[in-house]
């Protein structure tokens, strides 16, 4: 295959984990001026910053906070147009934008585009996989050829497959690159857990902030745990697996962890178009459990009340966008969002703004 080179489109205190110390900024406070991809490349902040934003005054049954954060990880939807179907036996796995598909043109041998060809089903057009690709195997190696030749066009490349499918659960027609999921538009799926303990009848959570050494959100908040879903691998073993990893949680411990629903989102950002359901977990830690970083993308973590970090979600931009959503959804299960709140069941089901199958 001829490669084309192609342009790039407990405490009050921090536990450091391999910390790296950052240049003082403002707290960042939210505006809905700021994208995600904005903030992913220009945030820099310290935890007394963090700190600052939590104990500042705010209505805390005022809910716009959270729905902005909503609309961070839902953008684009006036864009659906500019992609078309990406198409396999018959099941529609994806959406690539037209932008996309003309480099796809490119290997023939290995995609098929049809656009505007006034095709019943698909008005706007579609793409597949040639007929001479198969068998999963064959559809892999294929398409991780065109990323490579790809080049800079898919930057981030994690060599880390998602299974390609129509829904959750069900056989996957191939498996693809990670950091290629969102220019296909395939469904991806994660694990996300919210870690908590009880001091005195109070709750906290465990909050990390990302390694500046991350390729996407450098520097940001987490929550403790999170993982895309690879292929091959169930939920829970992929949690177990994640938990160890990223917070030196034992199986022990995490084997507790409880299945507490999923959340769902889609959103659109030029050639990208991601369509990402979050399984949540919640995770009741010991007291006097401190976590650990093992892999080297947390910098350090804190443990901050509850109703803390809700505030920093409505004032801020210092969390992962997606994250936010989890925490939402913490926030909901556990009371700290009532139906007395104004806005409580159109937020509630914007929580699932996705497609979440």
């Amino acid at each position: 295959m001829a490669c084309l080179r192609l342009p790039a489109a407990h405490a009050l205190h921090p536990f450091p984990a391999g910390r790296t110390k950052t240049p003082f900024s403002k707290p960042l406070v939210s505006n809905p001026r700021f994208t995600s991809s904005l903030v992913a490349s220009t945030m820099r902040f310290r935890w007394e910053d963090v700190m600052q934003v939590s104990h500042e005054d705010e209505d805390r049954r005022d809910l716009r906070g959270y729905f902005h954060k909503i609309r961070i990880c839902n953008r684009g939807n006036e864009s659906k147009t500019e992609f078309v179907p990406f198409v396999i036996e018959d099941q529609v796995v994806g959406f690539i934008h037209k932008g996309f598909v003309d480099h796809l043109k490119d290997f023939p041998g290995v995609f098929t585009c049809l656009l505007g060809n006034g095709d019943h089903r698909f008005d706007n057009g579609r793409v597949t996989l040639h007929e001479s690709l198969s068998t999963p195997g064959e559809r892999t190696r294929a398409v991780a050829g065109v990323i490579r030749c790809l080049g800079e066009l898919i930057p981030g490349i994690r060599s880390e497959h998602y299974p390609v499918t129509s829904s959750f659960g069900v056989p996957a027609f191939f498996s693809l690159e990670r950091a290629a999921a969102p220019y296909f538009g395939i469904k991806a799926y994660g694990v996300h857990m919210n870690g908590y303990v009880e001091i005195n009848g109070q709750k906290f959570l465990w909050i990390g902030k990302r390694s500046q050494m991350k390729p996407t959100y450098p520097g940001m908040l987490d929550h403790l745990v999170a993982g895309g879903l690879p292929h091959g691998i169930s939920c829970k073993e992929n949690l177990i697996k994640e938990c160890e990893e990223e917070a030196g949680i034992p199986r022990s411990i995490s084997d507790c962890a409880t299945s507490v629903g999923a959340i769902s989102y889609m959103d659109i950002d030029g050639f990208r178009y991601k369509r990402d359901v979050l399984f949540c977990y919640d995770l009741k830690l010991p007291a006097d459990f401190i976590p650990n970083n093992e892999d080297g993308e947390v910098d350090s973590f804190r443990l901050i009340p509850v109703d803390d970090v809700a505030n920093i979600i409505r004032r801020s931009e210092f969390f992962k966008p997606n994250c936010t959503i989890v925490i939402i959804d913490f926030l909901f299960r556990h009371g700290y969002i009532s139906p007395d709140d104004c806005g409580y069941l159109k937020l509630l089901q914007s929580l699932r703004s996705g497609d979440c199958c």
